[in-house]
């Protein structure tokens, strides 16, 4: 094992462009992560128990929603046990030679992180099966009668696997990796810290109560709240003397569009679309797409989340329906008819 994890490879495919300060956020020790904590837990030991093996670690699957620390946790992983980090995602696969090349390069302890795991094609999920379970490749030589198959040994690695779609991911893929967790939304007070540590990275002047203003608004993203963070900095630079209290950070996130929720410009689209342009519902998952120019599938995961996990949306047999809540967010009256009754949305 080396002393040191270092970044070997990226695929500059699968990793968006990202400044130096968005990664230099980013935590690199298991310590410096912030939140999930069960998860830690397990990981603490997971790892602890692989340096005293001098091991690899097992082959770990992270779920759960864009933002909340599946990439940085692949770091922290390869760090963690002095390794190196080969990155990549699924839709970058296209081939089963694209795998090949990569298994066929990394050393002995690598980490493997491969983000959106769930879109990989079938011919390189085939071949990813035994070098998961027996760390070896089959590779298929020649073509038609004359073609015949060789087996290549590869050096112990550790799959780290990133999804948004669990449920997407086949059976035979999932049951092969050694440690499958879920990600949760962060809590306000787990996104204050985060907040003040990337404050404190960035030199920001940033008081408690701006801090908690950001977090609360925040969507309990990691990854939103450091954006927030760093949109609140540059209204406070540009419009102020750079210190960002309570009353900078509400007029700036004001100006940016994120509201007192920490519904956004899209957010509210769709709150808007849903009650009214369709009465309050139910509408289809794509008629809603189309109707505010998104793809359905950034619909359904980036966005229908918050809204359900706030209660203003719901969804049911025959549609997504808007909430009391969601009117009275927009300073609507709810209809009295079915799809926004006053005592409520009806489900059926």
């Amino acid at each position: 094992m080396r002393e040191e994890g270092t970044l070997r490879a990226v695929d500059p495919v699968a990793d968006p462009i990202e400044s130096a300060e968005e990664i230099g956020l980013r935590p690199r020790r298991l310590a410096e992560f912030v939140g999930q904590a069960l998860l830690k837990e397990h990981l603490e030991i997971m790892l602890e128990a692989a340096r005293r093996r001098d091991q690899p670690v097992d082959h770990l699957l992270f779920a759960g929603p864009p933002g909340l620390g599946k990439t940085s946790l692949a770091g922290i992983v390869a760090n963690e046990v002095g390794a190196g980090l080969r990155v990549t995602s699924g839709p970058a696969l296209v081939r089963a030679g694209d795998l090949a090349a990569i298994l066929t390069n990394i050393a002995e302890g690598d980490v493997l992180f491969v983000d959106e795991i769930h879109r990989l094609g079938r011919a390189v999920e085939e071949i990813l099966y035994p070098a998961m379970e027996d760390f070896q490749l089959d590779i298929v030589l020649g073509k038609g009668p004359s073609a015949r198959s060789i087996r290549l040994d590869l050096p112990r690695f550790t799959l780290v696997g990133a999804t948004t779609r669990t449920g997407l991911i086949t059976g035979p893929l999932r049951d092969r990796f050694g440690f499958v967790a879920r990600l949760d939304y962060y809590d306000p007070g787990d996104l204050e810290r985060i907040i003040g540590r990337s404050a404190s990275i960035l030199a920001m002047d940033l008081e408690p109560a701006g801090a908690a203003e950001i977090a609360r608004r925040s969507r309990g993203t990691p990854r939103i709240a450091n954006r927030l963070l760093k949109r609140v900095r540059d209204f406070a630079e540009v419009r102020g003397d750079g210190r960002v209290d309570l009353a900078v950070a509400q007029r700036g996130l004001e100006l940016f569009g994120v509201d007192d929720l920490g519904l956004d410009k899209v957010d509210r689209a769709i709150l808007e679309a849903v009650c009214l342009r369709f009465g309050g519902g139910p509408v289809g998952l794509s008629t809603l797409a189309v109707s505010v120019g998104e793809e359905t599938d950034t619909v359904e995961d980036v966005y229908e989340p918050f809204l359900l996990q706030l209660g203003l949306l719901m969804r049911t047999p025959r549609g997504r329906v808007a909430t009391p809540r969601a009117w009275q967010h927009l300073g609507l009256d709810a209809p009295r008819e079915p799809g926004g009754s006053a005592e409520g949305p009806k489900l059926f």
